[in-house]
């Protein structure tokens, strides 16, 4: 256990305000709100606006969307419904839940309940967004996969950053308890862990102050505010609905780091399931990729693991990170995606500076005389499509979305904020399979921006299946 004399977040909090400050009006973040809980203190600081339109001042108890950090309250809500024993981890999916389908058949007979919550399932439905509201989204979600969606790979023998793992665990819950996923989350979740702000509507948010997404305008890079608040009902359990406040996210942090139990003494999850949580379940063995536990990425700083998740809204970015051999919480949102930097600053600075944790240089040199030519061609994911060339000696990735309808299209349009295409991206070796952006400082890559390098696996003929790009694969066409 860490002790601490007060002074220490106060100098913590300084140091945020500061940072906040600085970045939020160099970078165009509207707002922004971070919180640290260490060894019993905890300090909240806010910086700037919530909403553009209306100017609503950015406070320590805004609200907003948790977007994937969600991913690791529906694993705590699939480990609470193993230890009750309506769950078995090692099951088959459609022993619980045998409408559970893939277009390949058979294919989702061989997925256990673990492969949902370790990203390891190899559902191929990352931009998969059926529009559907209120207590069947979830189920109408589940019977869209039969008709739309296949697989990237049998189930355990990779790791891809898996939204439609953790829909299809939030449907098992339905099913397993009788009760709609929302309604599970608020008696399972937010009332044992005392997240008294938290909620899962634009209904329930509006009676409060909400902070809404911002993406910048095309031609004056002023952030504008989203016109889309949340993801459709049918990614709830993914990260598309639930919406809280940063005192909400640092007790659900607290939570994990205290074995389970939240800060004001009721058991939430037992000892045992916490700990199963944090180990490693898969290890990808790439610097991109971090080894994944069942919900929470386990990030290596040096001998120090972070579990962490990041969560990306329309137009909004959070993040919540424990430290358990630091006893330490610390979480984040802005209110435009650009705010991701900030929070790996701080993350970075928290460990290093007030922790003293040493992070070592991740990539230290580009190498040179890599052959490129296994990893060139066109590879695919559900509905998205990577086409890799060699340009002037370096990799160059043309990235497209190939919409399967207009309603998904739609979704996904505004879900980026307008832009569907991004420009050709450029690509230089760190060793064979491994490639950095070109043009980024290489110590960037030392923090949590580290899945901005890109990997290419299982290479057979000469040739690469995967291709690994912010944790999500994509398969060669």
């Amino acid at each position: 256990m860490v002790h601490m004399n007060d002074n220490a977040l106060r100098t913590v909090e300084a140091r945020i305000r500061e940072q906040a400050a600085a970045y939020c009006e160099s970078d165009n973040v509207p707002g922004f709100v971070a919180g640290v809980y260490q060894a019993g203190e905890q300090i909240i600081v806010a910086h700037g606006v919530a909403n553009v339109a209306t100017g609503a001042p950015m406070l320590d108890d805004t609200g907003f969307l948790f977007g994937s950090v969600t991913k690791v309250l529906t694993t705590t809500l699939v480990l609470q419904q193993v230890e009750r024993g309506l769950l078995d981890l090692d099951a088959p999916v459609v022993k619980y839940l045998p409408e559970f389908a893939l277009t390949a058949p058979g294919a989702a007979d061989k997925i256990l309940v673990r492969h949902l919550v370790s990203h390891t399932n190899g559902i191929d439905a990352d931009l998969f967004f059926p529009d559907a509201k209120g207590r069947d989204a979830l189920k109408t979600y589940v019977d869209g996969l039969a008709s739309g969606c296949g697989t990237l790979f049998e189930p355990g023998e990779q790791l891809s950053y898996s939204n439609g793992g953790m829909i299809v665990a939030g449907r098992l819950l339905e099913v397993v308890t009788g009760l709609p996923f929302h309604d599970l989350l608020a008696r399972d979740i937010y009332g044992p862990v005392g997240m008294k702000d938290s909620c899962t509507s634009a209904e329930q948010a509006i009676l409060r102050g909400t902070a809404v997404g911002h993406f910048p305008d095309p031609e004056t890079m002023a952030p504008k505010p989203t016109n889309r608040f949340t993801l459709p009902d049918t990614w709830g359990p993914a990260g598309g609905t639930p919406i809280g406040t940063i005192a909400d996210l640092l007790a659900f942090g607290r939570t994990h780091l205290a074995g389970g139990v939240s800060p004001s003494g009721t058991r939430v999850l037992s000892a045992e399931s916490t700990a199963l949580m944090r180990q490693v379940s898969y290890d990808m063995d790439s610097p991109n990729t971090p080894p994944i536990g069942l919900g929470w990425v386990l990030y290596p700083f040096g001998d120090t693991t972070v579990l962490a998740m990041s969560g990306a809204s329309p137009g909004g970015v959070s993040l919540l990170c424990v430290v358990p051999e630091h006893d330490l919480v610390f979480a984040a949102f802005g209110n435009t995606p650009g705010a991701i930097m900030l929070q790996d600053q701080l993350l970075r600075w928290l460990l290093t500076e007030h922790l003293g944790v040493r992070i070592p240089t991740l990539i230290t040199e580009v190498a040179q005389d890599v052959d490129l030519t296994p990893y060139v061609g066109t590879y695919r994911s559900n509905q998205l499509r990577v086409d890799v060339s060699v340009v002037e000696g370096q990799l160059e990735e043309r990235m497209t979305y190939e919409p399967a309808d207009a309603s998904q299209e739609r979704i996904f349009t505004e879900f980026a904020g307008g832009a569907t295409a991004a420009p050709p991206q450029r690509y230089v070796p760190i060793r064979p399979g491994l490639f950095a952006p070109a043009d980024y400082p290489l110590e960037v890559f030392d923090g949590y921006l580290r899945l901005l390098l890109v990997s290419y696996h299982d290479v057979r003929d000469g040739q690469a299946r995967f291709r690994n790009g912010g944790g999500r694969l994509t398969r060669r066409a």
